[in-house]
Order: C-alpha cells, then sequence, then structure tokens
C-alpha cells in the first residue's frame, strides 16, 4: 500500500490531496486567490486529521512541478521539500499540464465532461501565462504526449497541424477560454487544475523510482521570472 501526499499551486487554485495506491481519498482545494502560503500548510494539516495519516506513514510527497505561476510553484514545491526533509520521505514531481490532462481523462470516466468521438481526441490542457499567451502541451486520451511543453503566444495557427486532423481538440485550464474565439474548431470544457490529477501519476512515478533530488530539484518554470519596476515614485 502506498500513501502519496499531493500538492499543486501553480494556478489560482490552491490543491492538496492524499492518495492511496494511485487512488485519491481525501481532498482539499480554495479557489479564493493566491492565498498559498496559508492555505497549504492549513489543507494538509486538515487532510492529516481527517484521514488518521501520520505524516512519517506517507510514503512519499508529490508536487505539481509547472508550468504555471511562478510564485505559486515556489509555495507548493518549498513546501513539499521542506516536508520531505523532515519526514525523510521521497519527492515526486509530476508536470503540471499532465496532471490537468489527467484530470479531463478522470472528469470523462466519472461522466462529468462528454465530448463526441473522445477516444481519437487531442487533449489541450492551457494554463494562462497573461494576455494570449498559454503554457500548453497536446496529449492523446491515454495521456501520452504529442508534443513538447511550450509558451505559446495563441493565434489561428497555434497546433493547426493538430485541428486539421479531423480530430476533436479539446481545450481547456484556466487559459482556455480566451482562445476560443482565435481557434477555429477547439472544443472547450471546463476543467481545472487539481490535485487529484497527480494521484496515478505520482504512484507511476514512485512503483518506477523516479525520485527527485530534494536539494536540488526546482520547478519547471518554461520562462524565466521577470521583475518589473514599480512607476510609483516612492521617494
Amino acid at each position: 500500500m502506498s500513501l502519496i501526499l499531493c500538492i499543486e499551486t501553480g494556478t489560482d487554485i490552491c490543491s492538496v490531496g492524499i492518495a492511496k495506491d494511485g487512488e485519491l481519498i481525501s481532498l482539499r482545494e480554495s479557489d479564493e486567490g493566491r492565498d498559498h502560503a496559508r492555505k497549504v500548510g492549513v489543507f494538509v494539516d486538515e487532510l492529516l486529521r481527517e484521514t488518521g495519516i501520520a505524516p512519517d506513514e506517507l510514503d512519499a510527497v508529490a508536487v505539481g512541478k509547472g508550468p504555471g505561476s511562478y510564485t505559486g510553484l515556489r509555495i507548493g514545491v518549498s513546501f513539499a521539500k521542506g516536508l520531505c526533509y523532515g519526514t525523510k520521505k521521497p519527492l515526486l514531481a509530476v508536470g503540471s499540464l499532465d496532471a490537468l490532462a489527467e484530470v479531463a481523462r478522470e472528469d470523462h470516466e466519472a461522466g462529468i465532461v462528454s465530448v463526441e468521438n473522445w477516444d481519437r481526441a487531442c487533449l489541450c490542457p492551457m494554463v494562462d501565462a497573461r494576455r494570449m499567451e498559454v503554457y500548453t502541451q497536446v496529449f492523446d486520451t491515454e495521456g501520452n504526449p504529442q508534443n513538447e511543453v511550450s509558451a505559446e503566444v495563441v493565434d489561428e495557427h497555434t497546433f493547426e497541424q493538430f485541428r486539421k486532423e479531423e480530430r476533436p481538440f479539446v481545450i481547456f485550464g484556466n487559459g482556455a477560454r480566451k482562445c476560443l474565439e482565435v481557434m477555429q474548431g477547439a472544443q472547450y470544457i471546463e476543467v481545472t487544475p487539481s490535485a487529484r490529477g497527480l494521484a496515478r501519476l505520482a504512484q507511476k512515478a514512485l512503483d518506477e523510482g523516479r525520485k527527485e533530488d530534494i536539494a536540488y530539484f526546482e520547478p519547471f518554470y518554461l520562462k524565466d521570472f521577470v521583475v518589473t519596476k514599480s512607476k510609483k515614485k516612492l521617494f
């Protein structure tokens, strides 16, 4: 039996769950803005109390590694690393776009979302990167990536090669809705980032021994963090 704590904080949603053998058994989430630094610890404490699991009974801690919000990723990864140091448990990292595609797959399995010709569909999770830019990747419905992770400024030609294949091209995530007008033929479904998308992928990583170096692991930002100078005169 494997118990894995799953943490996803790469967007406005702060999500923490506990998975047993790849199946989620408890979940806490909030979409009330970027208060992740305060909420992630509270959620972990609530889940451990609710399930009666002690921290040292966990087999691993999994975290969404990005791409996503710089600050959100730092919070989630820092908390996960600290917990791993304290409990001497392994750290597992799951791509946030992989996890978002996994949520879409689970929602379809549960009948929450419906897509005609699902088996032939291209799944395209999109994480907002401001304006018309998104962090994105294309997957098949088995969760296999069809291209590399990229930061795309979306226009009518974005992923045109996939959309010309006469397969359902399904977009979702907090960067997807704004792209509907320019991506002809794309189908939007309501799917949001969640720690539940990490459960099966984290179990697979643990089974395959894909553990991260706690000291040196960094989130996958995809783009460098840029500090902008304030235009306000402070003095």
